[in-house]
């Protein structure tokens, strides 16, 4: 009971950050508590942050390379390039924003398309001239359902990859399907649920894009290639990452357009740690009961039913104790049954968060970047489009996943 209460209170911290405070502040005091305690034992959690350590650093090492393309540009020529192609019409620019938020997300990681993508979006909605909230919207709901394709997309990603056995190029293609069926319901409702925002053409004028910073999208290509290779070898894809860090932060060390302070802030130390505790807790909260009351829950084997049954118990953990605690929960539960599962799982919990506030990390990120903006984020309409997306788009995604797995094999 201890370690599931100190869960409930390190999520609720991370909701609603009392006085702005980390959400490590009381994470890392929770996961003391639970060492402490005993209600998990010093070796244990050593060997949990032992097997968190290489999707820290990939966190890490992410953040750190998105914030170094905004520095030399790229976001900003993507807002501008934005603004030129959809000629300040709505719905020609919600199709903009869900292709740059979807290769973003898939790319440089959601939290890419959360802190950076956001406030462009914001940017280019008012320079043109268009209601700001579709858009925005999109930035969110993207962030996790456009997270399914590669394993460096998403934190949950790095761990269900790392359970599945899989190769870098055997993941994404089996989740490719999936990816393009969820963003794809994504937009058909978003298109009709926020018709009367994208209706009408502003006629306000729109500036010519800003040259695309060559140096930052060659540096990016090369470093998912690098991801592709480490993984063939075995190594973590931070290693990948740190070395698109390293290239494009002496750059932008030479040029002066960042400094060592600046670097080691964006890798966002407090959330790393936050990170780390939430994952001792959680796996405190499974070695004290809560594995053995899912495992009845869980359905066994990969067939079309099973894989369903799987994602909607990980969308609706996911919607509960948010889902990066449902992952770590879920895996250890579900390896066993192959890839399938373990996929399956993916799905849940990253289709999953789109129905509340607190199903994930990047929606409380993005939440508190549209709060920058001196905007609001209304609950019920919020939860009335989640209602929409989220059922739809989870079942047709795990049909596609079940699709995927007889085409291109588990």
């Amino acid at each position: 009971m201890l370690s599931a209460g100190l869960l409930v209170l390190v999520l609720a911290a991370a909701v609603v950050r009392p006085w702005r405070l980390p959400e490590a502040v009381v994470a890392v005091p929770a996961a003391v508590v639970v060492v402490a305690t005993g209600a998990i034992s010093l070796p244990d959690a050593v060997d949990e942050a032992a097997r968190l350590g290489p999707v820290i650093g990939f966190l890490a090492a992410i953040l750190v390379l998105a914030q170094l393309c905004d520095d030399e540009g790229l976001f900003h020529a993507c807002g501008t390039w934005l603004a030129r192609a959809t000629v300040g019409r709505p719905r020609r620019m919600l199709g903009g924003v869900f292709v740059l938020a979807s290769v973003i997300t898939a790319v440089l990681s959601l939290d890419a398309t959360v802190v950076l993508l956001t406030p462009v979006v914001f940017a280019t909605a008012a320079r043109v001239g268009v209601r700001p909230k579709p858009h925005v919207y999109a930035c969110t709901h993207l962030s996790n359902s456009a997270s399914l394709l590669l394993p460096v997309s998403n934190l949950t990603n790095l761990l269900a990859f790392a359970a599945s056995g899989l190769a870098f190029t055997r993941f994404a293609g089996l989740m490719a399907l999936p990816w393009l069926v969820a963003i794809a319901v994504e937009y058909v409702v978003f298109r009709w649920f926020f018709a009367s925002d994208l209706g009408g053409v502003p006629s306000r004028a729109v500036e010519e894009p800003r040259e695309l910073p060559l140096f930052a999208v060659v540096t990016v290509a090369a470093t998912l290639a690098g991801f592709v290779l480490a993984a063939a070898v075995g190594l973590s894809p931070a290693w990948a990452a740190l070395a698109g860090v390293l290239v494009l932060g002496t750059r932008a060390l030479v040029r002066g357009r960042t400094t060592v302070t600046g670097i080691v802030r964006a890798a966002s130390v407090p959330f790393l740690a936050f990170v780390l505790a939430l994952g001792i807790v959680v796996r405190a909260v499974v070695d004290n009961g809560l594995a053995g009351a899912l495992s009845h829950v869980i359905p066994d084997g990969t067939g079309l039913l099973s894989l369903l049954g799987v994602a909607v118990v990980a969308a609706v953990l996911a919607n509960v104790i948010n889902n990066l605690p449902a992952v770590l929960v879920l895996l250890p539960l579900t390896a066993q049954a192959g890839a399938g599962a373990v996929l399956a799982v993916l799905l849940g919990v990253n289709l999953g968060p789109n129905l509340t506030y607190a199903g994930s990390l990047a929606t409380l990120l993005w939440r508190r970047v549209v709060r920058a903006h001196d905007s609001e984020v209304n609950l019920g309409e919020f939860t009335r489009l989640g209602l929409l997306v989220v059922p739809a788009g989870l079942v047709l995604a795990v049909v596609a996943l079940w699709a995927s797995l007889h085409v291109v094999g588990g």
